[in-house]
């Protein structure tokens, strides 16, 4: 009984100092969500904390979902006059993770005897989104609209984007600023039909994307 009670007590003081680390580590974040800390300047992304998730609904069942990760490129931004950033990221498509080691297989699968894959293939190239227009909506939320060019076709893509936090990165100790968006997009439009209706046309993307100043 003794030992149980010191067990429960020794747990209880473990997840105390683990709550006051959070505490005081949430104290001193380096990133916030203040806009007053954003600098104008050209920002290249941070490859290692950017990412795509995509999700699609499988069979009417349940969502399934996967990544893009090691996404690149610029942002051009000035927060004295939003509606003049221009956004040029690309997403490379083998950097598709999923946890099933078979379905990444079939999305990079070539086409058999030499027709056209189901998915992207053994050569996917990249996915790239230039921006066209930014519509400011308030302090801290904008669209993004774009031309989305992916599996050798291009179409336009609106972003509903967040600001999401501002500050010097402890790592590089460069000046970083992060976004998430949103975003749905009809696949067949990318000549990705596969498996539609079963298989969703529509597939939502959330992106989080941070950006180092240079």
């Amino acid at each position: 009984m003794r030992k149980t009670i010191l067990t429960a007590a020794a747990a209880t003081g473990i997840t105390t100092l683990a709550l006051t680390g959070l505490t005081a580590q949430d104290a001193t974040t380096p990133g916030a969500m203040d806009v007053s800390r954003v600098t104008a300047g050209t920002y290249t992304t941070d490859p290692a904390h950017s990412l795509v998730q995509w999700s699609v609904d499988h069979f009417g069942f349940n969502p399934y979902f996967g990544v893009f990760g090691d996404v690149a490129g610029t942002l051009t931004l000035d927060p004295a006059a939003i509606e003049d950033a221009t956004v040029d990221v690309q997403i490379p498509i083998a950097s598709v993770a999923v946890p099933s080691a078979g379905l990444r297989d079939h999305l990079l699968r070539p086409g058999k005897d030499g027709g056209s894959p189901d998915f992207f293939g053994a050569e996917p190239g990249m996915a790239r989104f230039v921006s066209t227009e930014v519509t400011q909506l308030g302090a801290t939320r904008a669209l993004i609209a774009g031309n989305l060019t992916m599996n050798g076709q291009t179409g336009p893509v609106v972003l509903l984007t967040e600001f999401s936090g501002a500050g010097a990165n402890p790592m590089s100790e460069a000046e970083t600023v992060g976004f998430t968006a949103t975003t749905t997009i009809d696949r067949s439009s990318w000549g990705i039909g596969y498996a539609i209706p079963m298989v969703s046309d529509a597939v939502d993307l959330k992106i989080s994307v941070a950006f180092e100043k240079q």
